[in-house]
């Protein structure tokens, strides 16, 4: 039990469930009532995905490729700072991307699903916490579900943004859009920090 529960606030950290509310009201601010909802499973879904794959075959993927997990936090951390730029400063998309977003897929898949909910902090910590060489099936399943049981709180959270939005209005997401872009381009930041630190280290 203990076990799972550190598991499970590890990942409540780095998905980070409430800091994807303000990002999720941002990149949505355009969608009607009903395409929020539909992204919101699907971001979830894919999140879940994705992550699930990397809990399974992380490991054999890096290691078969040669790829430290430090220099995948480098380059998940670059990633994750050039999508901060795009939330200081505005998408600059031509307009036919504006219009693809505004169907919904695009936006559910990035950047909700990735780099917000997958976030490459979290895709570290389903290798992390499953490493074959360190843990037993029992423990990786236990890891599993606490994942599982904290990307429900973030389907939870985002189902009840449409009250949110409606309080704080286009101008309070825009707002929200920038003040976490910077949150993110620091967590970024820290990334690529602590991934040098670690190659280097090894």
């Amino acid at each position: 039990m203990n076990d799972w529960i550190s598991s499970f606030v590890f990942f409540f950290a780095v998905i980070d469930p409430v800091g994807t509310l303000p990002v999720f009201i941002a990149v949505t601010s355009r969608h009607s009532e009903w395409q929020r909802r539909k992204i919101a499973f699907l971001a979830v879904i894919v999140a879940t995905v994705i992550l699930m794959l990397f809990l399974l075959a992380g490991q054999y993927l890096l290691e078969a490729i040669g790829v430290p997990l430090s220099a995948f936090q480098v380059a998940g951390g670059i990633v994750l700072f050039l999508f901060a730029l795009t939330m200081i400063f505005g998408e600059g998309k031509p307009e036919h991307e504006v219009e693809i977003i505004r169907g919904g897929h695009e936006t559910a898949i990035f950047p909700l699903a990735v780099p917000s909910i997958a976030s490459p902090g979290a895709m570290l910590a389903a290798v992390v916490l499953t490493d074959n060489h360190r843990f037993d099936p029992i423990h990786q399943v236990n890891t599993a579900t606490a994942m599982l049981a904290v990307l429900g709180i973030v389907l939870a959270l985002l189902l009840t943004a449409n009250w949110i939005h409606r309080w704080i209005g286009d101008a309070g997401a825009s707002i929200v859009s920038r003040v976490m872009g910077l949150i993110l381009a620091s967590v970024a930041t820290t990334n690529v920090l602590v991934g040098l630190q670690q190659f280097f280290m090894t």
